[in-house]
């Protein structure tokens, strides 16, 4: 049975943790979470530059486009109900050493080093993901077909 609260959204495991991939995909899977599809990028500085364009001309993108483009990173396509809220719920804050304080359990306190350095990436909306899974997976149809 469908619910209307089943969304799709866009995980990414950044450098720094991509070498737990298998450990974090069973987590999410234990989460129940769905990984629809998954695949290993090495982006160039142009693509993370594009992916991460909303924060261009903040003081952290020059940084930020370095290190999400200095190794491979794993992007995923989640789903389950409320994927987007509770995928930014287990990834907890985006500061890994504030996320070790007020959310010990989740996977940037285990997995993230600092605020950049988080260990992960996840949609912050519905339109988001939408753009955000096009971006990495351009042929994925996110709607049901009848």
């Amino acid at each position: 049975m469908a619910s209307d609260n089943y969304q799709c959204t866009l995980a990414i495991i950044k450098p720094n943790a991509v070498r737990k991939e298998d450990e974090i995909v069973e987590l999410l899977e234990q989460k129940g979470f769905c990984v629809l599809q998954r695949r290993c990028v090495r982006l160039t500085s142009e693509q993370a530059s594009e992916f991460y364009t909303e924060h261009y001309g903040k003081m952290f993108f020059p940084a930020l486009v370095t290190f999400m483009s200095s190794g491979p990173i794993i992007a995923l396509i989640l789903a389950k109900n409320n994927a987007i809220e509770d995928w930014r719920n287990f990834m907890g804050p985006t500061n890994s050493m504030n996320a070790r304080i007020a959310a010990p359990e989740s996977l940037r306190a285990k997995y993230g080093i600092d605020e950049m350095r988080n260990g992960f990436h996840g949609s912050d909306g519905s339109l988001t993901a939408e753009r955000e899974i096009r971006f990495f997976f351009p042929d994925f149809v996110s709607h049901p077909v009848p």
